[in-house]
């Protein structure tokens, strides 16, 4: 079983009776002084203050659950804040069941129910007690009573959003995650990593990890033109939709395992900040059997039913809400390059996937421990979320890395006491690479580049004023040839053989009409041009003609945007690029050569050269994709300096091919098998999906209402 740092302080015996005794004082201490301070509330006896306090903890540890059972709708609608509102209203009929005490408004009981509420949390942290004790009191009760001895070993999958195989290696050495170095340095544990698809996101590698398929996914978010539709796995009904295309009802959760805090369900029954079940329409008594399956302190909604949990959140995100405001102003002022705009609304929302996201499937994990269940995947995002915006290895990056590796110690330490024995496995879905955003690095987005290439209006280029803000500055009309020509010719370093040739092919061709109209107004695609659609994700952009059915050749694209590749592969932030000939079938361009996939043929200098061995494959695949676009792009990486310009304003970031974002990490117990190299998120899910039968869990069935469809 998994192995770390010896378990922290966990009370017992006469212990506990007087963290009780330390408690019940201090709330007493707290009632003295808030009759002293609030002028509507009055306790004019001595023996009133303790008596007080001894009904009020009786009423938060007897009482208050049952209660918060028939209230969770509200909490579930106002994020907990109902919470001490009701608390507020027992601690109001307490005090008018005491002789004497006087409390003149409803707002003075709410206001007594948070002192109290942040005087025990005081307390248990200067004991270094947290609500771990309430799992492991209810764990060694369980124990007595549950019968699982016979059950093979459960798994938590615990993954770490975008921390790269290298950066792991890092952290554990220079003691950022000192419970993993711990694992290893106890020889309990193997570092090893594993290699991405093309596709280096998130909505990509975990549909592989959960559901065993990744196939025509293409990115975070990508364009279908069969249906003119840009899918965003970050939207509840895309993901939902991706779900029902690539589950067979045999995803590495399959059975009674649990999904926290992911995209994708993985097929478990028991899931909670899952954004492909948001979307989920289902009948009234599917949902009835699906509330008598999940445990109910599985979700957020639980979970901030506790006063105490919710006080302790908001506290701890307020902290992380000055500490980005401190990180950023660091920033600015040792000129720490390359970084992006970190004002606005993000100090605010960064403590969601910090502190609340975080400690919410931690709480989640507990139960499903506490629970006996066999296989549980859950999603640390925050590493993620502040490495786009701090860089990879930035200091408040790995903060919240340290942050994180101390979770995965408490539920450790939690599994020491479950009713079952646990093993831990730490992943990672991919890695980043950093660098300066392609916008801010040459004056355009890609989206403003394809568009202007391919004819469309030149908006006005970015430029930076104090404070931040931005102000339009004129720019040239770049839909006429010679000026476009010009424009190309400055952003080019010089003139690469791969466009060179691309220039001589279209000088020769017959000049074509535009092939493209304006999009309609029934259209809600934006379109960066005439016909011409562009999505992002991340180091990978996607151009699509909309107006032209099916994958358009290489040889049409030249007649009728003539500009458009040439620029592209001679572009300073542009790697390579995939195009379908109708001659040679899928070719990946650059800047001085290409690479003919079909037939293996490098002519020049092989483009896929700097993006390692698998490149080629990994290309090809995405290829023969159902909706493949027209052209991809990807980054260029520059291999001196580790760097590539993301076409999204990170400075961390990931997406495509080049450097650590497509190689992540995987810690597993020593006595699994060895995986060998794992190329592919569908390859890492069959390794996944092995361990789990090499310790006795059965193979999923195919069931009949999780049939999938073909992508």
């Amino acid at each position: 079983m998994s192995q770390a740092t010896p378990s922290g302080r966990v009370l017992r015996g006469g212990r506990t009776l007087a963290r009780l005794l330390l408690v019940w004082a201090a709330v007493t201490g707290a009632l003295v002084l808030l009759d002293e301070w609030l002028t509507g509330f009055d306790m004019r006896d001595w023996w009133q203050p303790p008596v007080a306090a001894l009904l009020l903890g009786v009423l938060v540890a007897v009482v208050w659950p049952l209660v918060v059972r028939i209230a969770l709708p509200v909490a579930f609608l106002t994020f907990g804040v109902s919470s001490f509102l009701l608390l507020g209203a027992g601690v109001l009929a307490v005090f008018h069941a005491l002789p004497g005490v006087e409390v003149h408004s409803f707002r003075t009981s709410v206001v007594v129910a948070v002192a109290m509420a942040g005087v025990a949390g005081a307390v248990s942290s200067a004991l270094a007690v947290n609500e771990d004790e309430v799992f492991f009191r209810r764990a060694r009760r369980r124990r007595g009573v549950a019968d699982l001895g016979d059950c093979p070993p459960g798994v938590l999958f615990l993954q770490i959003d975008g921390l790269g195989h290298d950066v792991a290696r890092r952290a554990v050495r220079d003691g950022s995650m000192p419970t993993l170095a711990a694992w290893l340095r106890a020889d309990s544990h193997v570092l090893r990593s594993w290699h991405t698809d093309w596709s280096s996101q998130t909505g990509a590698s975990v549909c592989g990890i959960l559901q065993g398929s990744n196939d025509d996914i293409l990115g975070f978010r990508w364009y279908e033109k069969d249906r003119d539709h840009v899918v965003a796995v970050s939207h509840p009904e895309d993901a939902a939709d991706v779900e029902r295309r690539h589950s067979d009802g045999r995803g590495l959760l399959a059975g009674d395992g649990a999904g926290r805090g992911n995209l994708f369900t993985g097929d478990a029954p028991h899931v909670s900040l899952t954004m492909s079940s948001l979307a989920l329409v289902v009948p009234s008594g599917s949902r009835r059997e699906r509330r008598a399956r999940d445990r109910i302190g599985a979700g957020y909604h639980a979970y901030f039913a506790n006063p105490a949990n919710a006080l302790r959140t908001l506290a701890v995100s307020l902290v992380d809400v000055y500490r980005e405001l401190s990180a950023a102003a660091r920033q600015r002022r040792a000129d720490v390059r390359p970084r992006v705009s970190r004002g606005g609304l993000y100090p605010l929302a960064r403590p969601g996937t910090t502190v609340i996201a975080r400690d919410v499937v931690v709480n989640a994990l507990l139960e499903d421990m506490l629970a006996g269940r066999p296989v549980v995947y859950a999603d640390f995002l925050g590493y993620d979320e502040v490495a786009h915006h701090s860089g990879i290895e930035r200091f408040d990056s790995l903060e919240v890395l340290r942050s994180i590796d101390q979770q995965i110690g408490r539920l450790w330490r939690a599994a020491q006491l479950a009713p079952r024995r646990y093993h831990l496995v730490c992943l990672s879905d991919h890695g980043q690479t950093q660098g300066q955003a392609f916008a801010d690095r040459f004056g355009e987005t890609v989206e403003q580049l394809v568009g202007r290439l391919c004819g469309g209006p030149v908006p006005p280029a970015p430029r930076r004023r104090l404070f931040g803000l931005r102000t339009p500055a004129p720019v040239e009309d770049s839909r006429r040839p010679a000026e476009a020509w010009q424009v190309t010719s400055a952003l080019a370093e010089g003139s690469g053989v791969v466009a060179r040739r691309l220039r001589d092919r279209v000088g020769r061709a017959a000049p074509g009409e535009p092939g493209a109209s304006p999009a309609g107004e029934h259209s809600a695609v934006r379109r960066v041009a005439p016909g011409v659609v562009v999505s992002v994700s991340g180091h990978m952009a996607h151009v699509s003609f909309a107006d032209l059915a099916g994958r358009v050749p290489l040889e049409t694209i030249e007649q009728r945007w003539p500009h458009l590749l040439p620029a592209l592969v001679d572009h300073p932030g542009v790697g390579f690029l995939l195009v379908h000939s109708t001659e040679f079938g899928p070719v990946v361009l650059g800047r001085d050569g290409l690479h003919r996939l079909d037939s293996g043929v490098v002519v020049g200098a092989d483009p896929l050269a700097p993006y390692g061995e698998h490149a080629a494959a990994l290309v090809a695949r995405v290829s023969g994709f159902a909706h493949c676009p027209d052209v991809v792009i990807n980054s260029r990486y520059d291999p001196e300096t580790d760097e590539a310009s993301p076409f999204e304003p990170h400075v961390g970031s990931h997406g495509g091919l080049g450097g650590p974002q497509q190689h992540g990490f995987l810690l597993h117990p020593r006595s699994f098998a060895d995986p060998g190299e794992i190329v592919g998120a569908e390859q890492l899910h069959r390794v996944l999906r092995g361990w789990l039968t090499d310790l006795g869990h059965p193979e999923p069935a195919v069931t009949d209402d999780r049939v999938a469809t073909p992508a």
